[in-house]
């Protein structure tokens, strides 16, 4: 009898400078990390996207925002189940949702913990 084969482990991925987030299966801190993690994960289905506006100093998310913008621009957008914005920045946040919104990528603003 064969067993049946394990259900593969989410791909939950997030950019934020403090947070823990353990729910992450990988955890960038700056929008160059990040937009280098999702370059990793082009092909794949990405199951959850966690992003927080303030990276640090004058580091933010827009980076990150402006690579999923372009993508879909040229009609290959990211696959990603639903994006959270995380962000104690409530205009910050509302920027990435209204931006992310605008290309049909599925969002949902997060309190931040």
């Amino acid at each position: 009898m064969q067993q049946p084969s394990p259900e593969p482990t989410p791909i939950i991925l997030a950019i934020d400078d403090l947070r823990a987030l353990p729910q992450a299966t990988r955890l960038a801190r700056t929008s160059c990390e990040g937009v280098q993690l999702l370059q990793e994960h082009r092909d794949i289905v990405i199951d959850e996207l966690w992003l927080d506006h303030d990276l640090g100093g004058d580091d933010s998310i827009m980076p990150v925002v402006t690579l999923l913008e372009e993508a879909a621009f040229h009609g290959n957008p990211f696959e990603i189940g639903t994006v959270y914005v995380h962000s104690a920045n409530p205009i910050g946040a509302e920027t990435v949702v209204r931006c992310l919104s605008h290309w049909k990528y599925r969002v949902k603003r997060a309190v931040a913990q």
